[in-house]
């Protein structure tokens, strides 16, 4: 009788368990508090960053903007080269240096003054970034194992957006007081956060590199050099224009042409972080192999097809009407958003060579940054600028490239020594869901 009064703190123990991103005891939960201590970082530099640099530093909108894109392409040049060094070293020391390399670039960011010096800082800065995603994804293989690493890629993108979340609101503190002292705060803050995250990743234990044979060619050019891989992460990444959608063209078509309040942006960008918490880890399931992780990519393209007429639909409507449909069409791209995800990184997992899982890594990360790279003036250009056609063009992009990830990828494993699923057979959803 005396266990009676435990039962209500463990419902709410079960309640929090099914809402809240963070895993188990274990590997992948020191590897979510890393992630999450890291992305809270995140949150407060990419909310308050374009504020610091024009209105404390200075710089001018044209100058942040020129400066960014500048680095973000140059950035882009270490995703292999540094994915190939976590196949050849032990990618939760390889990423923890790479942190504390960040947190030396972030404070820096401190001594910025004029152009040529934020210039150089936000190459560093782009440069770091981009590899250390790619060794990311490495050490994200080693923790989960070839059963378990799409759970844990999905895992921790619901732990990343929750961390960018909290990480936007502590900014938003910073951002209301518009103090130099407050903006110097948001960029020690962020500083802080990659110490943190690099003193957790080493409580992991070391993850030994996967034996190969001296004369094989070296693990980045082999990545660079495989064509059928690069289609199908060439396919991933026209999915991938989905995010500029949603965090550039769908705000100023809310504003500009749909006429809804610009409150309802962040409405939009709330209602996507909300669903990417709540349901990264359920929507990630059935994508640990390439055959269904194709199918689950076919199924993301035609649904982020179906969200595309939803927002059109938004224009020329009374305001109320226009932001339901923004809510809804954003509900709808959520998991069109979600399903893509899981379904690139399962597709990039089971495609690479285990003895070049950071290299072939670094290669789609460079594909999706070109993605990002060109998005927002193509599609700025192709809705906002063609508006209803624009986006039934987008639509039809979408699900054409989603229909035919699953042919690509047949294609890519009968290219491999030992394929070890192919596009078209049948799936196998009773096998249960690999956990970390």
């Amino acid at each position: 009788m005396a266990v009676a009064p435990a039962r209500p703190p463990l419902r709410r123990g079960r309640a929090w368990s099914a809402v809240s991103p963070i895993p188990p005891p274990g590997r992948l939960r020191t590897l979510s508090l890393a992630t999450l201590a890291n992305t809270v970082g995140s949150g407060l530099w990419l909310t308050g960053a374009a504020l610091y640099l024009t209105r404390d530093v200075g710089l001018s909108p044209a100058q942040v903007g020129a400066g960014l894109t500048v680095a973000g392409l140059v950035g882009l040049t270490a995703s292999v080269p540094l994915g190939g060094l976590a196949d050849r070293r032990d990618p939760r020391t390889l990423r923890a240096v790479l942190q504390l390399g960040q947190a030396v670039v972030a404070a820096s960011y401190l001594l910025v003054g004029s152009f040529p010096v934020f210039l150089a800082v936000a190459v560093l800065d782009a440069l770091l970034t981009s590899g250390n995603l790619a060794v990311r994804a490495a050490l994200v293989a080693a923790v989960g194992g070839p059963e378990g690493r799409v759970h844990a890629f999905a895992t921790l993108r619901a732990v990343a957006n929750l961390g960018i979340a909290v990480g936007a609101g502590l900014a938003g503190i910073a951002l209301a007081a518009e103090t130099h002292v407050a903006y110097q705060i948001l960029v020690v803050g962020n500083a802080v956060t990659y110490l943190l995250s690099a003193t957790l990743l080493l409580r992991l234990p070391a993850y030994p590199p996967v034996p190969r044979d001296p004369a094989e060619v070296p693990r980045w050019g082999r990545a660079l050099r495989d064509g059928r891989f690069l289609a199908v992460s060439g396919a991933s990444a026209l999915l991938a224009l989905h995010w500029t959608v949603l965090t550039l063209v769908v705000p100023l078509w809310a504003v500009r042409r749909a006429d809804a309040p610009p409150a309802v942006v962040s409405a939009v960008l709330l209602t996507n972080t909300v669903l990417t918490v709540l349901l990264a880890v359920r929507l990630g399931r059935g994508a640990d192999d390439a055959g269904r992780a194709a199918r689950k990519m076919r199924r993301a393209g035609l649904v982020l097809a179906a969200a595309m007429p939803l927002y059109a639909a938004s224009a020329g409507r009374s305001a109320v009407t226009a932001v339901v449909l923004l809510l809804v069409a954003t509900a709808v791209y959520s998991v069109g958003d979600l399903w893509h995800g899981t379904a690139g990184a399962g597709l990039a997992y089971d495609l690479a060579p285990p003895d070049a899982i950071g290299a072939y890594q670094g290669a789609d990360g460079l594909l999706a940054g070109l993605a990002r790279a060109v998005g927002p003036g193509l599609l700025t250009l192709v809705v906002l600028g063609g508006g209803v056609p624009g986006w039934l063009g987008l639509a039809t992009l979408f699900a054409g490239v989603g229909l035919a990830t699953p042919r690509l990828t047949r294609w890519a494993v009968s290219g491999r020594a030992a394929p070890a699923a192919v596009a078209g057979e049948q799936p196998s959803d009773d096998r249960p869901s690999a956990a970390v």
